[in-house]
């Protein structure tokens, strides 16, 4: 039995954590956007929402569930937007959805979703505590 289709998600509130460009040499062999580069944007996201929570360096742990929605092209703008859902003591789970926009329109779609889990790290690379926010 096949899954259902994904609902359409409404676009995201609030300012992107990164807005980039998918450029050319961010194509696989047949031309499309890689899936591996579209991965890595949305972990730059997560890393930065995990350091900024953390007041210092983390480390991905874990993806959790990726689908990929919709295609990404060669000069559409991606803005990842990234929401903390837990913070544990050292390790916090992240979503991150990746939203798509072609350069002629004002449109937006939704290509992907993943939580990240990362812990945070001291300078010997050991899980430290996650500051207590105020």
């Amino acid at each position: 039995m096949d899954a259902p289709e994904p609902q359409p998600a409404t676009a995201p509130s609030g300012a992107p954590t990164i807005r980039t460009i998918a450029m050319p040499a961010d194509t696989n062999p047949a031309g499309d956007i890689f899936g591996g580069w579209l991965l890595a944007q949305m972990d730059f996201a997560a890393g930065t929402a995990a350091a900024r929570l953390a007041r210092g360096r983390c480390a991905t742990i874990a993806i959790e569930a990726m689908r990929f929605l919709k295609p990404v092209y060669v000069g559409d703008e991606v803005s990842l937007y990234a929401e903390i859902l837990h913070v544990g003591r050292t390790s916090m789970r992240i979503n991150v959805e990746a939203w798509r926009r072609s350069r002629e329109g004002e449109e937006v779609e939704q290509v992907t979703q993943g939580v990240f889990t990362f812990v945070a790290i001291d300078a010997n690379r050991k899980p430290r505590p996650i500051p207590v926010q105020s």
